[in-house]
């Protein structure tokens, strides 16, 4: 079988138990939905001195994009101060992470972004976040709710269904949405649980589908995502 290369943005750790050195890390969890999904998942690094220096030439040579969760996005990324709630943000993660948006939307590259990659899409289009999403009836720190989906989005032609239950582990949502996106899905309290882009091949969820595999919603998400990329790659 010959895969479509789906890109992942590889997360740096300053240490692993059973490396020497700082490692760039990859959730298996990640990996492997894409795999079962027909994909060939490659972990990509960003280099420490210029994590955006060539990726637009790097990324060429992949079939798609897959921007995973992670750490809290720095405010100062999109003109906020720093809330209190705001924690563990790393200024080479975000500098990587935008220029991958950056570059997935110059190549015109099938994406997927999961939610930290949600939100760096806003703010790299020109969006928003909001800091600290407190807990109401809808619980999205540690827990499974439900999203309502916009008949006729993209989302829906997706998943089939306006109703899906998803695995939400966040504290930072989407706060002023950027020109370019659309919201597609809300839970019940509002916040925005997924974007698509209005042009481009962009598609992202606030969600964890990875946490879900056997959920067929959300591996609709990630054979979603091959089937964008083997296209390309059949086109080229």
């Amino acid at each position: 079988m010959n895969r479509p290369l789906v890109a992942v943005p590889g997360r740096r750790a300053p240490h692993v138990p059973i490396l020497r050195f700082s490692a760039t890390l990859v959730a298996e969890a990640i990996c492997e939905a894409v795999w079962t999904a027909g994909g060939e998942p490659v972990t990509v690094h960003g280099p420490a001195a210029d994590p955006g220096a060539e990726l637009p030439g790097r990324l060429a040579a992949f079939d798609g994009v897959l921007l995973p969760g992670g750490a809290d996005v720095d405010p100062c990324r999109y003109g906020a101060d720093l809330d209190p709630h705001t924690h563990d943000t790393v200024a080479f993660q975000d500098e990587f992470d935008l220029a991958v948006i950056r570059a997935v939307l110059q190549l015109e590259l099938p994406a997927l972004a999961i939610c930290r990659g949600m939100q760096v899409l806003n703010v790299a289009l020109g969006g928003t976040l909001v800091q600290h999403v407190e807990e109401t009836d809808t619980l999205h720190h540690n827990a499974v709710h439900q999203v309502s989906v916009s008949a006729g989005s993209r989302l829906h032609a997706i998943v089939g269904v306006e109703t899906i239950d998803v695995s939400s582990y966040h504290h930072q949502a989407l706060g002023r949405l950027a020109p370019d996106l659309t919201a597609t899905a809300v839970a019940a309290d509002g916040v925005v649980e997924a974007a698509e882009h209005r042009r481009a091949d962009v598609l992202g969820v606030q969600w964890h589908p990875e946490d879900r595999p056997t959920s067929t919603t959300d591996a609709a998400l990630f054979a979603d995502l091959v089937d964008r990329a083997g296209k390309r790659k059949d086109s080229r």
